[in-house]
C-alpha cells in the first residue's frame, strides 16, 4: 500500500482512485472497500456501489463543476482533487471553495503532481490528505508542514 500524509502523519493510504475507463461492473467486485471514483462515474454509480458495501468518495479534475456535488457533501466521506501538473492551481481553489464556501468536513485530498514545496500551502488552503509524485520523499514532504511561521509570514 501507498503511503501518503494524513493530518500531519505518515500513514497507509486506505483510498483507492479509480479512473473513469476503469468503473464497471468489476468495480464493485473490486477487493478494495474504498474507492474514489471520476466525478462522471460518481454521479452514476455511487449509491450502487454503497449498497454494495464500498464506501465511495469522488475525485475531481480541475475543470470539474462543484454544483452537481453541493447537496450531497454530508455524505462524501473524502474528495480527491486530482493536479494534473504542479503549475495548475484550480485546485487550490477548489479546495477553498469546498472547505470555506461549502462547509465540506471530510477528508480533502491532493493527488496527482504533487511536489513537497506544495505540501505547506495544500494544507493551508484545506487538504488534509496529500498523496506525493512517486520521486517525492515523503519524509521530507512532512517537514514541509512546518516551512512557514506566522512570524515569518508577517515579518516579524
Amino acid at each position: 500500500m501507498a503511503k501518503i500524509i494524513h493530518n500531519g502523519k505518515i500513514v497507509e493510504d486506505c483510498w483507492v482512485v479509480i479512473a473513469s475507463e476503469e468503473v464497471g461492473p468489476t468495480t464493485a467486485a473490486d477487493s478494495h472497500r474504498n474507492l474514489l471514483l471520476p466525478m462522471d462515474a460518481w454521479e452514476k454509480c455511487h449509491q450502487s456501489l454503497a449498497s454494495s458495501g464500498k464506501t465511495v468518495g469522488v475525485w475531481l479534475a480541475p475543470d470539474d463543476e462543484l454544483a452537481p456535488l453541493i447537496s450531497h457533501l454530508s455524505g462524501i466521506p473524502a474528495i480527491g482533487i486530482f493536479f494534473p501538473t504542479f503549475t495548475d492551481g484550480r485546485g487550490y481553489s477548489l479546495a477553498r471553495l469546498l472547505r470555506q464556501r461549502h462547509g465540506y468536513r471530510g477528508e480533502l485530498r491532493a493527488f496527482g503532481d504533487i511536489l513537497r514545496d506544495q505540501v505547506y500551502f495544500l494544507h493551508q488552503c484545506g487538504f488534509d490528505a496529500l498523496c506525493l509524485r512517486k520521486d517525492q520523499d515523503i519524509d521530507d514532504a512532512l517537514a514541509a508542514l512546518n516551512d512557514y511561521s506566522w512570524l515569518s509570514v508577517a515579518g516579524h
